[in-house]
């Protein structure tokens, strides 16, 4: 258990989907949570991997989830059950798997030796666990004590958990986390250091990490980088073993993987008859270029049950990583992380011997032993603090700009240069990120825009540090600014019913993470609407889409587009019910309805002429002022000396009309939608002379475009409301 902070996702006692009743926090990275929760329907414990919200929103991540869900497919009681993805109502994605209660192999290894019976019993059922995986093609690549538990502690029970950096081997496939190296550099075999991951992998994994549970105690790898590359070429130190747990071992973690059990299933064989199995080969370590023991040869041709993922036929690059190159550049940075120091300036002191006696110094005492390396937008990268050696010194100095560094002693643990060197070897493109270490306890945090990136360093650092180091990795994942013209460029394709107006971003050129992309206007129908949210949305990387669109009609729309350009004057429109005489605020009517229309002035409106039309949403204009039984329009003619704010009925009660002569209607089922009221105030009448009562949408558009010239300089204002007629 790991105990709870404010900034976790969730709290013991949080519900989560008013189903999964929070217990306790497993484990964090850099981007998931997992915690272990009680179903308040079965009741059954569960374990929930849970994104962080802010990737929620973006493909790169819901993917890499959605493959770890395909891991359900393997079916077999030595492997934890997944179920599958589900998502909350604010959005967050969770995995749902089976929760394993007992100890990890981790816990026993604090706790001492194990007994070589239990081993056996554990690494009969761990195999069996592989070759149900294997045989679906996928390797775990990060086989670990912390990564096997004993359910109820019975190593008959021996379950293998988190699949997070597993690969699919079937061609094409992915890494469910990253495509470089994985797995913790205790027990990873010595091909992954390069990124080459097979089956066979998985099986040294397994050795190792037994081994080191019957000692107690984690594999020694020396002192530095140079000494892991070196031991990891050499067999594995089994001559206190028992046989045949020896001989099993030997077998397991031969350096050259041609050297090993090919399967899984050839464990198990060698577990149920050890005294059948074929003499161990001799082991080669006579290669003259250390990078062929590391990399390793091309294997035989192996049986079915064997995955092989294909060697590359390039050598990995051997030069460090530079800020800034692309993802095809970066490629191998971080499967480097070890073979890389060959390179370094430093490279001739790590092979010299020249470090042999780094934890030996005699320099003043430091306490606390404090070292802080840090980057800052992409600029260059700051040292301070104390190092333990002069090579130490230097080979720092190789991964930064600027240092100010202090030899001294203190109470560091006997890897800890090492440890910080492999902590700062993958951050190289990370464009902001802070070390601290103070004597072993160590916290790393940093922030990316790229997904691929920051998939790679959660798959490598597991969100905890490396080796003797204390703490924990917390790399943030920042969406890049969302550029300005995309979003215009995806409005404008959606501006079917005149301009959408787009809010400008607050920092200028793009969008900011957590930033609305809000767009306003009028749209021809409801598809528009949801295409132009769908098309935000596929590029908004989680970001909040806001639309604020009144959804017309196309035959509204032809019109839209050829009124004239001109300023409100201010009119509004009140509506009221022709049967009650009470008012409708919302403009909204019901079949059977007669509506009241009226036209309201300001008090500054007192001349000139108004012309007032209805769009109906049938495509239908119907000229209420004037038109040939009401042909006055003028401001002052209507006003009859009236001053002040001056409502003017354009569509009267059923019975008004009668009397007065003017239009009334009533609502039917056949012109259900929103209709538009335009009312236009001029110097002068408009059109030159009368339109007809009524004409098409079409044919008043083209009277607006052929007189747009004429009457541009005579509009003196432009005001519009929506009627929506319904059913009940």
């Amino acid at each position: 258990m790991i105990d709870s902070r404010p900034g976790d996702m969730f709290l013991p006692g949080d519900l989560l989907n008013n189903t999964y009743r929070i217990e306790s926090l497993l484990g964090r990275g850099g981007t998931s949570e997992v915690y272990r929760a009680k179903s308040e329907i079965s009741g059954n414990l569960v374990a929930l991997k849970i994104l962080k919200q802010e990737f929620s929103g973006n493909e790169d991540f819901t993917v890499l989830m959605a493959r770890e869900e395909n891991i359900r497919e393997i079916r077999h009681d030595a492997v934890v059950r997944y179920s599958e993805n589900h998502r909350t109502a604010d959005g967050r994605i969770y995995l749902l798997m089976d929760y394993i209660e007992g100890p990890g192999l981790d816990q026993k290894l604090k706790e001492g030796p194990m007994p070589v019976s239990d081993l056996l019993t554990i690494c009969k059922r761990v195999s069996q666990g592989l070759q149900a995986a294997h045989r679906r093609k996928i390797v775990h690549r990060d086989l670990s004590p912390d990564n096997i538990i004993l359910r109820g502690g019975d190593p008959s029970q021996a379950v293998i958990i988190d699949f997070g950096i597993a690969k699919d081997t079937n061609p094409g496939a992915e890494t469910i986390v990253g495509n470089e190296f994985a797995g913790k550099y205790s027990y990873a075999a010595p091909e992954q250091m390069s990124g080459q991951t097979d089956a066979r992998s998985d099986i040294y994994s397994l050795g190792a990490l037994l081994l080191a549970n019957y000692r107690g105690k984690s594999p020694s790898l020396g002192a530095n980088p140079m000494e892991v590359v070196e031991n990891k070429q050499k067999p594995l130190d089994t001559d206190d073993l028992p046989e045949p747990f020896r001989t099993l071992i030997q077998r397991m973690c031969a350096p050259d993987p041609a050297d090993r059990f090919q399967s899984a299933g050839e464990v198990l064989a060698f577990l149920e008859a050890p005294d059948e199995q074929p003499a161990l080969a001799p082991l080669d370590n006579t290669a003259s270029d250390p990078l062929d023991a590391l990399i390793g040869a091309p294997a035989d041709p192996l049986d079915d049950a064997t995955i092989i993922t294909p060697r590359s036929t390039v050598n990995p690059p051997l030069s460090p990583a530079v800020p800034g190159k692309t993802r095809s550049a970066r490629k191998g940075v971080i499967a480097l992380l070890v073979v890389v120091f060959l390179a370094l300036g430093s490279g001739a002191a790590w092979m010299s011997g020249a470090l042999d006696s780094i934890f030996s110094p005699s320099y003043p005492t430091a306490d606390p032993f404090r070292l802080i390396v840090e980057r800052t937008d992409g600029g260059a990268v700051r040292a301070a603090g104390n190092v333990p050696s002069e090579e130490g010194q230097a080979a720092l100095l190789e991964l930064v700009d600027t240092a100010e560094l202090i030899l001294a002693s203190g109470e560091i643990s006997e890897t800890w240069l090492r440890d910080v060197l492999f902590t700062l070897e993958p951050l190289a493109e990370l464009e902001e990120w802070r070390l601290t270490v103070e004597n072993n306890d160590a916290n790393l945090v940093g922030k990316t825009s790229d997904a691929d990136l920051l998939a790679d360093l959660d798959g490598f650092f597991g969100g905890d540090m490396p080796g003797a180091l204390i703490g924990i990795v917390d790399i943030a994942f920042e969406l890049p600014l969302l550029d300005d013209a995309i979003v215009r460029d995806i409005v404008a394709t959606h501006a079917d019913c005149g301009a959408l107006n787009t809010r400008g971003s607050a920092v200028g050129s793009g969008y900011a993470p957590n930033e609305t992309l809000h767009v306003s206007g009028q749209v021809a129908g409801t598809e528009t609407q949801i295409s132009l949210f769908d098309s935000l949305t596929a590029v908004a990387n989680g970001r909040p889409v806001e639309l604020d669109l009144d959804v017309l009609n196309p035959a509204l729309c032809i019109v839209e587009q050829h009124l004239p350009k001109a300023p409100s004057g201010g009119v509004s429109v009140n509506y009221a019910d022709g049967t009650s005489k009470e008012a409708n605020p919302s403009g909204t009517f019901f079949v059977g309805e007669n509506p009241i229309i009226d036209v309201v002035l300001p008090s500054n409106i007192t001349d000139g002429f108004l012309t007032v039309s209805i769009l109906d949403v049938t495509g239908n204009v119907f000229h209420l002022l004037p038109n040939i039984s009401r042909q006055e329009h003028s401001v002052a003619a209507l006003r009859s000396g009236a001053g002040g704010v001056f409502p003017i009925r354009v569509a009267f009660s059923v019975e008004e009309s009668t009397t007065s002569g003017g239009i009334a209607f009533k609502v039917d089922d056949s012109t259900l939608g929103k209709s538009k009221i335009i009312i236009l105030h001029s110097a002068e009448p408009l059109f030159q002379g009368l339109r007809p009562t009524a004409e098409s949408a079409a044919s008043f558009a083209e009277a607006l475009r052929t007189s747009a010239t004429r009457d541009a300089g005579r509009i003196l204002s432009l005001d519009s409301s929506i009627l929506t007629t319904s059913e009940p």
